[in-house]
């Protein structure tokens, strides 16, 4: 290359940065929030935190995500953020499918008790039919359940105050704390014991002063709430699988370019894979370590909670969930009730 031909493309190549630069900085920006339920401590938060600095980095900064924990103390908490969500006052939020469940009801089929048997069937099943029919219920909603992020929280266990649950015997009468969701409620009254609804923000204070009687909960929740503090016995149920759902506004979602989409998915799928193991290491390692802090575990007879299930409960949430939704969920798991 001549001296002449060097000078005209060095030009050229400056003139294009430029115009790069130019167009670059005047591509639409957006700053928006993600609201989640848990502690700053939690993994869910640190993996939500990662996400989406790494997502701003990538966007060159045309899309900045701000994560608050516990519902940014929002009044009504879980509910209020749904709505929020839902209307558009709220552009990215986290939230397991039972309580999801209050306006997308095939939703309730994540915490469906003694269905699911390890996390890695629920991430199989979420990846294949399964989980493309609960985007497209979502979708009709105005809610876009962001594909790869189906965050772990683990097997849910029962919790109690005062005393252990060793059969289904133990569990008559008791008030347990559920959040605010159908299946929960329906499958405590089917046990014999008297549910209470309450926002996670209320756990403890209702624990401590023993307006219930226990809650159900993996262990990395009642590490992360303290809520060793207020209770002592935890009864090894594994009766409900329980995990976040990543959602975005509908129409947030699709005003974004594809660009942008894109490198959202990617980071997604990048950081609940290491927040679905550092998750599920805690529900392992956490039995040794609240031990420590004077908690007793057993492992209570199940099989009387799944004889109570099959008179009636499976049948009301095969109704419940509809024809569509429980032939999908038994193509993956086998027959159910």
């Amino acid at each position: 290359m001549n001296s002449l031909s060097r000078r005209a493309f060095v030009a050229q190549t400056f003139s294009i940065a430029a115009f790069s630069a130019q167009a670059f900085a005047a591509a639409p920006k957006w700053a928006a929030r993600q609201y989640h339920n848990q502690p700053a401590s939690s993994p869910l938060h640190e993996a939500l935190v990662s996400i989406w600095s790494a997502v701003k980095v990538q966007t060159g900064g045309r899309l900045e995500v701000t994560v608050y924990p516990q519902n940014n103390q929002i009044a009504g908490s879980d509910p209020a953020a749904l709505k929020l969500l839902q209307e558009g006052g709220l552009e990215f939020y986290t939230l397991m499918g039972g309580i999801l469940a209050n306006v997308v009801p095939a939703m309730d089929v994540q915490g469906l008790p003694f269905v699911f048997k390890t996390p890695r069937q629920v991430y199989r099943l979420n990846r294949g039919p399964l989980g493309r029919h609960l985007d497209a219920e979502c979708r009709a909603k105005g809610i876009e359940r962001i594909a790869g992020g189906l965050l772990e929280n683990g097997f849910r266990q029962l919790n109690l105050v005062e005393k252990p649950v060793r059969n289904l015997d133990d569990l008559a009468g008791l008030k347990i704390r559920v959040p605010d969701g159908q299946m929960f409620r329906d499958f405590f009254s089917t046990m014999g014991a008297q549910p209470v609804t309450l926002n996670i923000n209320r756990l403890y204070d209702a624990l401590k002063d023993k307006s219930v009687d226990g809650q159900e909960n993996p262990l990395v929740i009642a590490h992360t709430n303290k809520l060793f503090e207020v209770t002592k016995y935890m009864s090894m149920s594994n009766h409900m699988w329980s995990g976040f759902n990543l959602l975005s506004n509908g129409d947030f979602w699709k005003r974004l370019p594809p660009d942008v989409r894109a490198i959202i998915e990617r980071n997604v799928v990048k950081y609940v894979e290491v927040q679905r193991k550092v998750t599920d290491d805690l529900n392992v390692s956490l039995e040794a370590t609240l031990k420590e802090r004077g908690m007793v575990f057993n492992t209570p007879d199940t099989s009387s909670f799944a004889r109570k299930l099959a008179d009636g409960f499976y049948g009301r949430w095969k109704t419940q969930l509809g024809s569509k939704t429980w032939a999908v969920l038994e193509a993956g798991v086998g027959k159910v009730g």
